[in-house]
């Protein structure tokens, strides 16, 4: 890990930032901009008025108890999605340039697990806990391991071997989830208690799990995830080909049309594998790189095809950066600093619900004049 200032290209297996696809460090900042707490301003109004769509919005930021899909499930995936397109672009260009794989798979490796320990660190603090009580399982751990499976796919196999990659996967983690049995409860129950990824869990990993009998960032269940970052790459691959022999119109459609198949599989195999975030199941892959595509096409499409890039500029700001804000909130008091430069202002509203909103958006506000800061000095943390 280490943090540079920005240099001319993308440092080798790093997400961030990407300077030929300005769409991907805005559609990154976009994501990223939920994790901040933006969330936040939308259950605070929901929950102090009742107002109907406020409701409505709440909710979708918030995960299904089990079964289920909501708009905020896709905020994790996405993020692994465009580590997958950047691939290309990275380890593409090193590639091309002649520079060794086994070279360039060491440095993935590292990166990947530097990302499980700095997982590990986010989860349970530095020697804060004893080793039984300690929770292995991380978003950052998640990350990491997709994206390095991923990448050294992407250096070893070509397109043949990732397209069986990518669809073995789906289809072998769909045939173990309901062929293979748990003890005391067979096979096929897809129950937090009886699922194969928690059985797994349970027995595999040191430490306590998030959800007692199973891990939401488990073992078996980061087996799909890497099939999000394999399509990232097959998207960055379509993106990075010279616009001669395929134009960017054509590279959008592409990505629509691909996108939209894989939305619409993702909802007919949910009838016989059920779309679930906490076992990562094949058809919530399905869905969430499906949309992950339509937004990537979209936002590519307004930014990089058409120009409109004026508004990206917010964004920008936290997609450069994003490692960097989701841990440093465990470390930060953003709230204090919010209170600190709004708590005046707060006080002249006499509306409550006024006041939470506007302290959840003054910690917004803190948040990116500290990415802001970062920019500025052309500092960015790199794993």
């Amino acid at each position: 890990m280490s943090v540079a200032t920005a240099s001319a290209e993308p440092g080798v297996a790093q997400p961030l930032p990407v300077k030929r696809l300005l769409s991907l460090d805005t559609l990154r900042g976009f994501d990223m901009f939920w994790i901040m707490g933006a969330e936040d301003v939308f259950h605070v109004i929901a929950k102090m008025t009742g107002w109907g769509w406020a409701l409505f919005l709440a909710d979708q930021f918030t995960h299904p108890e089990w079964n289920g899909f909501r708009a905020y499930d896709l905020i994790f995936p996405l993020f692994i999605f465009m580590a997958g397109v950047s691939t290309p672009f990275s380890l593409g260009s090193r590639l091309e340039k002649g520079d060794a794989k086994a070279a360039l798979a060491k440095k993935v490796v590292t990166r990947g697990v530097v990302l499980v320990i700095l997982g590990i660190i986010y989860n349970n603090g530095l020697f804060e806990k004893p080793w039984h009580e300690l929770r292995f399982g991380s978003v950052l751990g998640r990350i990491g391991l997709a994206g390095m499976f991923a990448q050294l796919i992407y250096l070893y196999a070509g397109d043949k071997g990732r397209y069986y990659a990518f669809f073995g996967i789906l289809l072998g983690y769909w045939a173990l989830l309901t062929l293979v049995p748990v003890p005391g409860c067979g096979a096929g129950v897809l129950t937090m208690e009886c699922s194969l990824p928690g059985y797994i869990d349970r027995l595999l990993m040191p430490g306590h799990l998030y959800k007692t009998v199973h891990d939401p960032e488990g073992l078996l269940s980061t087996l799909p995830a890497i099939c999000n970052a394999l399509l990232g790459i097959y998207a960055g691959t379509l993106l990075r080909k010279d616009g001669r022999s395929v134009s960017q119109e054509k590279k959008t459609t592409r990505l629509l049309v691909l996108g939209a198949a894989f939305v619409a599989a993702g909802w007919l195999w949910d009838f016989v594998f059920p779309i679930n975030k906490n076992l990562w199941t094949s058809s919530f892959m399905l869905v969430t790189g499906g949309l992950s595509l339509l937004l990537l096409a979209v936002f590519y499409w307004i930014i990089d095809v058409k120009g409109y890039h004026k508004w990206t500029f917010f964004f920008t700001v936290i997609g450069m950066n994003s490692i960097l804000i989701y841990l440093a909130g465990e470390f930060i008091d953003f709230e204090y600093a919010a209170k600190f430069f709004f708590g005046g202002l707060v006080g002249f509203l006499s509306q409550e619900w006024l006041k939470a909103a506007l302290l959840m958006t003054g910690v917004l506000a803190v948040k990116w004049a500290f990415l802001y800061f970062m920019y500025k000095k052309k500092t960015f943390l790199r794993v």
